[in-house]
């Protein structure tokens, strides 16, 4: 994957660099992480950009993920911009003409964290994607309550699909979808190229997709070499959730990732964890059933299982030396 800017400066300030920090433990498609970040000087304003020459073409070729990615990054900013005593003062999609400009993010007044905040701010750092079963049992209901209500303050819907024969329909729909992807050789060998030094490591895709009754990825070929027969696959399927957003352009898409990271947040905080099923959400036909079915009136961004598992070690994160520059050399590269 190619970095659509390698300017670092020697200097960046001390808030910068938190902010940062924060913003690159988002959640990413396959841990791609497509952004970078600028200071503007003096711990002035703070920046997120699209990296868009590590946005996943075939899965993601309108960029709805990669947003998405960088909201969940500007969520992570917001925080951390709490964690140092001010409020975020955000500025979404700032300059016309430039839609990879996703927002600029600057300091307003003082004000002391919240205990809640703070736990989030814990939380960045030990949030972790899932794949694979989950302990037995979902969430509480009330967790899971709570958990809509993160989302609602973001401006989204998360919607819990709870009868059983709504599960197996939308996991009908992640299969299909999934199958899609498995059959077309660009589509595996995209996902393929995600399982590397600065993606995700291959030790975390040795799980066989099929495991539970939604399916996962297949990064390394491994259903072709055996299956799990189907009735061994309804264990640990945790809660399924719907994250939707009430329009589909690209702030829906920003708005629908700080709903995401701060639903993720909350839930890491209280030792739960994400598992995504996106597939039918990247094929056009297969999305506008989940929305007829599952989110009717709204557009569907993210499918979802939550629930308790052990602990997993954290994929690796890009320096930072890579994505963090300054603003005037965003300027000079145009």
């Amino acid at each position: 994957m190619t970095t659509a800017y390698r300017n670092p400066y020697p200097n960046p300030g001390h808030a910068a660099l938190h902010l940062a920090r924060a913003a690159s433990l988002a959640p990413s498609p396959h841990n791609i992480q497509p952004w970078f970040f600028a200071e503007e000087g003096h711990d002035r304003g703070f920046e997120v950009h699209a990296d868009n020459g590590r946005r996943l073409l075939l899965t993601d070729p309108g960029g709805r993920q990669a947003a998405i990615a960088g909201g969940a990054a500007l969520f992570n900013v917001r925080i951390a911009v709490r964690q140092l005593g001010f409020r975020p003062v955000v500025n979404v999609l700032p300059v016309p003409g430039r839609p990879g400009f996703l927002a600029r993010v600057g300091f307003g007044a003082h004000a002391p964290v919240t205990r809640g905040e703070a736990r989030m701010v814990w939380a960045m750092g030990h949030r972790r994607t899932h794949r694979g079963r989950f302990a037995s049992g979902a969430l509480t209901e009330s967790l899971v309550d709570d958990l809509r209500a993160q989302a609602r303050a973001e401006g989204a819907e998360l919607r819990s699909v709870d009868s059983p024969d709504r599960v197996e329909l939308l996991a009908d729909l992640v299969g299909t979808a999934e199958d899609r992807h498995r059959a077309d050789r660009g589509h595996a060998a995209e996902l393929a190229r995600c399982v590397g030094p600065w993606g995700l490591p291959a030790e975390a895709c040795l799980g066989h997709p099929d495991l539970t009754l939604l399916a996962g990825r297949d990064y390394l070929g491994l259903a072709h070499r055996y299956t799990v027969p189907v009735r061994n696959r309804r264990a640990g399927t945790g809660s399924v959730l719907v994250l939707s957003t009430a329009g589909d352009g690209r702030a829906d898409w920003l708005r629908a990732g700080q709903a995401l990271q701060r639903v993720l947040l909350y839930a890491a905080a209280r030792d739960a964890v994400a598992a995504f099923h996106t597939q039918p959400l990247e094929v056009p036909a297969l999305r506008a059933e989940v929305r007829a079915w599952f989110t009717p009136g709204r557009f569907p961004q993210m499918v979802l299982r939550l629930g308790h598992a052990a602990p997993t070690p954290r994929p690796p994160r890009r320096p930072l030396d890579g994505l963090l520059v300054h603003e005037s050399a965003l300027a000079s590269g145009r």
